[in-house]
This record gives C-alpha cells, structure tokens and sequence, in this order.
C-alpha cells in the first residue's frame, strides 16, 4: 500500500491542501484518521464520499485492491468541496449525492470509468466549484491569525478584522465545522504533528504553543486517543 500526496494547480493552491491518494492494499487495512481542520471528497470503489470536519480520531477500513483517491480544501474552505455549512457534517462521512445530487453522481461515474484519472477529475469539480462560491475573507484571515503558537483572543481578532465577536464565531463555524477554540487546538495539533518526535515533549509543547507538557499530552488524548509517545512512535513504525 502507498499512500501519496500531491499539489493542486495554481489557481486553487490557496483554497485546496493536496490531492492524494492510496495504492491497492494486498489485504483489508485500516488508517486512523485525526482532525486536521480540513474536509475531503474521496472516492473509493463506485462511491464519492464527503468526509466532515473531525473533532475526535476515527479509524478508516481500507479494502484489499481497492484504490482511493481524494481532494483535501484547507481549513476555512469547507465550502468549496462540500456546498453547505461545515458545521452540519462535523464528524460526518456522508455520499456526495447527498449534497450535490446528479452532479455527486456524475462525478462517481466518472471516475469510475477512468480511476487513472481520479486526481484530474476531481481537481476538475473544485475548479467548478471555485467559478460558483465566493470565499470569506474574514475566515482567511482569520484561520492565518489562529494557526499561531500564540494565537490572539477572539475578541482582539474580531476588532482587527472589523467585525463582531459573534459574527466572527459564526462565520468561522461556517466555514471550518467548529468554533475558534477547537480550530486553535486543532491548528495546534497538527503542528506538533508536523515537527514530529524529534523533540522532547516539554520542548515541544513550548515551541507549539502549549501551556505545558502536560496540556499536550490532555490534547494528544483528546484529539488522537494517544499519547504523544504512542502517536510517535507508531508513526515511526508505518515509516
């Protein structure tokens, strides 16, 4: 099995994180699959799936010989992949069907009769999606400014910005499937993930924005189900 990421063109860099996709395993797998504040479209065996913003860790089945490939939008741009608030698919995998009818269902066959070419295809309908959805610059703005180890309290973000305290939970709730403090923790999350198991856990809980050791390993828990010990080191065993 080999999993695979990838750039999207230029004119939807800001909006989409990757394409990606899976090998045909040899035999049934699974994947644990951990909040990251973004939303997918997926598609595996006949089926276009939108995959929800996550707030807790869930486990993935991955069938013997069966490809997946799927489009990531960045956090803040829910809207792109999946037509409706984010909010009301948080924590959800629901058929693409359900939020965009013949055009999920047009979008599955079509990459049902050429999966070689699942990546373009999908790529395609986010550039559709782009011509017909207006981003919220606010939330761009917004997601930047949270996406910090020491981010800015909601209320001196929405000053900045120019909008309502509330108005700005509401949009960013919109468009990310959760409120600021989770996005923060998320956001936090992700980049301790990233810098990985090379530092001691007290080093990185400082350089990511942590209170302590401890509050990192509370989020680790919360977010993963592991301890950052064993979220690492099983990293360290699929690579």
């Amino acid at each position: 099995m080999r999993y695979w990421e990838s750039s999207s063109s230029a004119e939807l860099r800001s909006f989409v994180s990757c394409l990606w996709g899976h090998g045909a395993a040899p035999v049934e797998g699974s994947q644990l699959v951990v909040p990251d504040g973004c939303v997918d479209l997926i598609w595996r065996a006949g089926r276009v799936e939108a995959v929800g913003p996550d707030t807790g860790a869930w486990v993935s089945g991955l069938d013997a010989g069966v490809p997946m490939y799927g489009i990531r939008a960045r956090p803040g741009m829910a809207r792109l992949l999946l037509g409706v608030p984010a909010a009301e698919l948080q924590d959800l995998r629901v058929d693409a069907t359900e939020l965009w009818g013949s055009r999920g269902r047009d979008l599955a066959d079509a990459v049902d009769e050429h999966p070689e070419l699942a990546p373009a295809l999908l790529e395609r309908f986010a550039r559709e999606r782009l011509a017909e959805w207006e981003p919220d610059p606010a939330v761009a703005v917004a997601v930047a400014a949270l996406d910090d180890p020491r981010p800015p309290s909601v209320r001196a973000l929405a000053g900045r910005i120019g909008v309502s305290e509330r108005q700005l939970r509401r949009r960013i709730g919109d468009a990310v499937g959760y409120g600021p403090r989770t996005l923060v923790s998320v956001l936090r999350f992700q980049r301790t993930v990233r810098s990985g198991g090379e530092h001691r856990l007290a080093e990185l809980a400082h350089r990511c924005g942590y209170a302590d050791q401890a509050h990192l390993t509370r989020e680790f828990r919360r977010l993963s189900g592991l301890t950052p010990k064993q979220y690492f080191a099983r990293d360290q065993a699929a690579s």
